[in-house]
């Protein structure tokens, strides 16, 4: 992940080294620094079509010879990953066959095979729809007429606003619809709040690793993204208060229940600890809980807006890792006066969740734990049955059985994701580089 936004297309030798991090490894330097250039390309911290430092810049701001960079640019040219144009340097690329990201500024994620491929793909953490989808959607056509006005509901339909309000008062966070604002998807409510709170050169505090989206919002609002480690232990609360003092940010984006992609939770402890962060000093602090309701193994996590009093506290849902991705609806839960503020901020780009997606979505709340509770059986199985394939094929392999959530993040034991993604994909396997 990098914090260096590249808007004119063009990135500067103490720029790509901010950008590959702590790239040395045993073996030849220049191999080791192809294959962090090839990592970053494909993971979209660098950029598709950007134009990269000349051998010279490269090799003063790694601290290394020009024969490394340009051995380095020598073997990613043959890969495919640089291409050299007269007249504009040289500039990355993917090579045919390989899977990374779009030609934009962020990185994204990798599109799903189109039906019949022949391809597994594991790069799409999401599930089929729930076999209570079909009559759901029904009952929501038959309660439809009442719902048949002008159709226009920023803020969302009061009735998803009174259902999404209990859901939270039940784990612990009282709750009134005010302060409930219907988006359409999770992603909406992260770039809403990106938009509303920062701007260009702003600084959005995120996790190392953290789910990509979130950067690419923040990088759509022209703000820089300051990362805070985060691994199998959790976020780095000590780091992430000394960040919060030394940049002062706009906003913080957490994801604290089953970590995409770490699996990792915070505990109440941290979770209060984060809650005081915002309090003491004014940052406004957002938790991600799409992934809170697919806990696999122990007790659910504690609600990360606690007393629900914190007026710097948010907290993001949706129904699409719960109940099925193909609903566009989602939700932001804070203090009434953001919520307003946000569904007038919306307009600009859309006036409201579709309505029949809504209703959808009350009728599957309305049905409680029972959809859940088989989502969580399906993805226990499948979870249990990758870890012991895992550990059965791949023994040098490293990782932790997360207790919750869609994902599993593995420690290769060196830094070839990116290769690896590459040359998955001509075995009939699409994987995300890490």
């Amino acid at each position: 992940m990098s914090t260096l936004l590249v808007s004119d297309r063009r990135i500067g030798g103490t720029g790509l080294a901010g950008v590959l991090g702590a790239w040395r490894r045993p073996g030849p330097a220049y191999a080791a620094l192809a294959d962090a250039v090839r990592r970053a390309v494909l993971s979209g911290d660098l950029p598709l079509a950007t134009r990269v430092p000349g051998e010279r810049e490269l090799a003063a701001a790694l601290g290394v010879s020009r024969t490394t960079t340009t051995g380095a640019y020598g073997l990613l040219r043959e890969e495919g990953y640089l291409v050299s144009r007269q007249g504009s340097g040289t500039v990355t690329a993917l090579p045919p066959g390989a899977s990374g990201p779009s030609s934009g500024p962020a990185r994204t994620a990798l599109p799903g095979p189109p039906a019949g491929d022949g391809v597994v793909d594991l790069t799409i953490a999401a599930c089929a729809a729930p076999r209570t989808l079909h009559a759901a959607a029904a009952r929501a056509v038959d309660e439809l007429p009442r719902h048949a006005g002008h159709g226009y509901a920023p803020l969302g339909l009061d009735v998803l606003r009174a259902a999404v309000a209990d859901r939270y008062t039940a784990r612990g966070t009282p709750t009134t619809p005010d302060q409930v604002l219907v988006t359409t998807g999770a992603q909406h409510a992260i770039a809403l709040l990106m938009s509303t709170h920062a701007g260009p050169g702003d600084r959005v505090v995120v996790e190392q690793p953290t789910y990509p989206h979130a950067i690419d919002a923040a990088r759509a609002a022209g703000a820089r993204p300051v990362p805070v480690p985060t691994g199998a232990g959790g976020t780095d609360l000590d780091l992430l208060e000394s960040t919060v003092r030394q940049v002062a940010p706009r906003l913080v984006y957490l994801v604290p229940d089953h970590h995409n992609p770490t699996g990792a939770s915070l505990d109440a402890e941290g979770r209060a600890r984060v809650r005081d962060l915002a309090r003491r000093t004014g940052t406004v602090v957002a938790g991600d809980e799409v992934l809170t309701d697919l806990t696999l193994d122990g007790p659910d996590p504690e609600p990360w807006a606690g007393d629900g009093r914190g007026a710097r506290v948010v907290a993001i849902g949706s129904m699409s890792k719960s109940h099925w991705g193909g609903l566009r609806v989602g939700w932001l839960r804070g203090p009434a006066e953001l919520v307003a503020r946000l569904g007038m901020a919306r307009r600009s780009a859309d006036l409201g969740t579709a309505v029949l997606d809504q209703l959808v979505a009350v009728e599957l709340l309305r049905l409680g734990a029972g959809p859940v509770d088989e989502r969580r059986a399906h993805l226990r199985a499948g979870r249990d049955l990758l870890a012991g394939l895992l550990a059965e094929r791949l023994p040098t392999w490293r990782f932790t059985v997360p207790a919750g959530g869609q994902s599993l993040w593995v420690d290769l034991g060196a830094p070839v994701s990116s290769a690896l993604s590459a040359l998955a994909l001509a075995h009939g396997v699409r994987v995300a580089p890490g």
